[in-house]
């Protein structure tokens, strides 16, 4: 009898601890609020941005920017904001200052409520402007030493990019996001079109993890479809 009492806990517990481990978390947002980012070279401007809060169970996690993009759905990304503190080492004793910065990409997971930052190569954030398609993202890329400028598709799982291309010299002007437009993404065939100066733009064919460049007489053809 105390043997088949003890068995009985045990598939109790082992049951009660799987469904706990299995529970989906809960992911929500706060309200809008508009805030102030610095930006130029001297940070002498400011630009409005909308920015909400991200909570898991109730308790906040990070702050986000626009709305974020459903990969899966289990999976989302979003755009972090975040503060640091402006107060120079003399003002130490100093009431911190701060600024809102504008960060890279997290990945949020319903199911664990984990979230990660998201590596992105080459992703500068401030010049470069992602747009996203599914478990792909689109953005021109730029240097760690900000000189050079490149055409990048990304995909969630890979360390490395699945297109990287050389597009010449960076600008690095005071305007955040002025090195290139966010990439324009089509499907059926998937394809994304850079255009980072007047009259110059590319297109690429996404095959799974393999990229083609489109060239005119391609893209003619399946517009007379």
């Amino acid at each position: 009898m105390r043997f088949c009492l003890h068995v009985w806990l045990i598939v109790t517990l082992l049951i009660a601890s799987a469904a706990a481990a299995t529970k989906p978390h809960v992911i929500t947002f706060g309200k809008w609020t508009n805030i102030k980012w610095f930006v130029g070279k001297d940070e002498s401007k400011d630009l409005s941005l909308r920015m909400r809060a991200l909570y898991v169970d109730g308790h906040l996690k990070e702050f986000i920017l626009d709305i974020p993009h459903e990969v899966t759905d289990r999976l989302l990304v979003a755009r972090r904001v975040f503060r640091v503190n402006d107060v120079l080492p003399e003002e130490s004793s100093a009431v911190p200052r701060w600024r809102w910065q504008r960060g890279g990409w997290l990945l949020v997971d319903r199911v664990t409520g984990h979230i990660t930052q998201i590596n992105l190569p080459e992703f500068d954030a401030y010049y470069s402007l992602a747009n996203w398609y599914r478990d792909y993202v689109a953005y021109c890329g730029v240097s760690d030493d900000g000189k050079k400028l490149y055409t990048i598709v990304a995909q969630l799982g890979r360390r490395k990019p699945i297109l990287k291309k050389p597009l010449g010299e960076a600008t690095a002007s005071d305007p955040p996001d002025s090195e290139c437009p966010a990439p324009a993404w089509q499907r059926q065939p998937a394809r994304v079109t850079f255009e980072w100066k007047e009259n110059q733009r590319s297109t690429y064919a996404i095959r799974g993890r393999a990229v083609d460049l489109v060239n005119d007489n391609e893209e003619a053809e399946e517009a007379s479809k």
